[in-house]
């Protein structure tokens, strides 16, 4: 018999009764929301915000984004740029604080071809990683594992985040 992977928090979702809507570009409008908690926006700094990804490759999947409307970084003035950096950097130091991962995945998917999801918005991607987060489920089936809600994913790095 096959293993079965039962997720029932997920058919809400699939049902499309817990998408949220937003006017435009998403990327845009959830920092505009004003209800960090519930767009899971972390920190703002002048020019970007930190969310988590609502649909991780892992747990602590983060999201750093410009507040400008950009299809890619080079576009994006210097100001901008280094405050995405010095967000990496606080973003990096609040996921070692309450995860503390192995290693990092940090990257960028610029253009559809790339494989972005908002191609029209820059954002940076950081993903934690373990050792054993690779286990024989990615590996066989495709289907990734994450261990905690996205809420407790929250709360967790609201309480270690420094602005530093």
């Amino acid at each position: 018999m096959d293993p079965i992977l039962w997720t029932p928090w997920r058919m809400p979702y699939l049902r499309g009764e817990d998408r949220r809507h937003y006017d435009g570009c998403i990327l845009c409008a959830k920092p505009r929301v004003e209800k960090d908690m519930e767009e899971y926006v972390l920190a703002r700094s002048t020019h970007v915000y930190v969310a988590l990804n609502m649909y991780p490759y892992n747990n602590g999947h983060l999201l750093i984004v410009p507040y400008e409307h950009a299809g890619s970084i080079e576009t994006l003035p210097p100001e901008v740029q280094a405050d995405l950096m010095a967000m990496l950097t606080q973003s990096l130091g609040a996921l070692r604080r309450a995860y503390n991962p192995q290693a990092f995945n940090i990257g960028a998917n610029i253009g559809a071809s790339a494989g972005a999801g908002i191609p029209e918005h820059f954002h940076l991607h950081v993903v934690p990683r373990w050792e054993a987060d690779s286990g024989y489920m990615t590996v066989i089936s495709g289907t990734r594992i994450i261990p905690d809600v996205l809420d407790a994913t929250f709360q967790r790095l609201r309480e270690v985040w420094t602005d530093e």
